[in-house]
């Protein structure tokens, strides 16, 4: 985005998502300022451009929160969708070296390009930049990759950084020893809180949903939906807290027996009990409260 004039002497731009101004005349004319000036504070130019960088700032993590709600359900994405938002930069933020794979699941790629003929551009694991024209891709979660450790490898000798997590997301293997009839996992239950509004604010933070007395996500695993989640306490409680028992739900709320949760459900749930449990007061020598 360019200087627009902003009156009294200065232009303003916004600059890293904050506003910017510089001056047009005199000595320092065509500097960036280290500050806006104060004739400038109460401006109704600067007041819009403020406002625009907020909504630009809302519309980047609306499309991050997209492209991880992709990853997380295992849906197929229209590569002609991929192609007509790829010319905006919040969607290419959010898109840019994400893992996908067309046709063939073997065949993971890291997105670079899309064009506007609906083809995506992709660096495979060979290091070959090659083109996918499929109907539709998947963007996989981590734990469904064969070879993530290899993918990880790769991803570092190429520097790449993702705008959503997902080849470093934190993965868990369900066991293959699981109890046919339990339905809770206990792993990270037991993380004290000072209160329940300190656990409710961190599940939030951590992009969770609180839905009565449970921190909760919603995946999409082969098909099937389900929800993990964790109890966190009663909504008007204002004594002490901790994390309880991990838990799935079908889509009309029946308790789901812990061999039914698929992988990537299973993983998820995992990584939000385990976030929660990190957050708990640990006192001085290591003794938890």
């Amino acid at each position: 985005m360019g200087w627009l004039s902003a009156g009294e002497g200065y232009e303003i731009a916004l600059v890293e998502g904050r506003v910017a101004a510089r001056a047009v005349t005199g000595r320092a004319a065509g500097r960036q300022l280290k500050t806006l000036p104060k004739a400038l504070k109460d401006s109704a130019e600067v007041d819009r451009l403020r406002r625009l960088g907020e909504w630009l700032d809302r519309h980047a993590a609306s499309c991050v929160a997209q492209v991880d709600a992709w990853m997380v359900s295992s849906l197929p994405v229209p590569t002609a969708l991929l192609a007509r938002v790829w010319p905006d930069e919040a969607w290419q933020g959010a898109l840019r070296d994400i893992a996908v794979v067309g046709e063939d699941p073997d065949e993971v790629g890291f997105l670079r390009d899309a064009t506007s003929s609906g083809e995506l551009r992709v660096v495979n694991l060979d290091g070959e930049t090659v083109r996918l024209s499929a109907p539709t891709v998947l963007l996989p979660h981590p734990v469904l990759l064969p070879d993530l450790d290899d993918v990880r490898e790769f991803a570092a000798e190429l520097g790449i950084v993702q705008g959503v997590e997902q080849i470093h997301r934190a993965t868990w293997r369900k066991p293959g020893d699981v109890a046919s009839d339990t339905t809770e996992v206990r792993e990270f239950a037991g993380g004290s809180y000072p209160n329940r509004f300190r656990l409710a604010a961190r599940a939030t933070a951590l992009g969770y949903r609180v839905s009565g007395g449970y921190a909760t996500c919603a995946v999409r695993d082969a098909g099937r939906g389900l929800t993990a989640s964790v109890w966190i306490g009663e909504p008007y409680w204002d004594g002490d807290s901790a994390t309880g028992a991990l838990s799935w739900q079908d889509e009309e709320g029946r308790a789901a027996a812990l061999r039914e949760v698929g992988p990537v459900a299973w993983s998820e749930g995992m990584r939000m009990a385990a976030a929660l449990y990190a957050g708990r007061t640990i006192e001085e020598g290591g003794n938890e409260r």
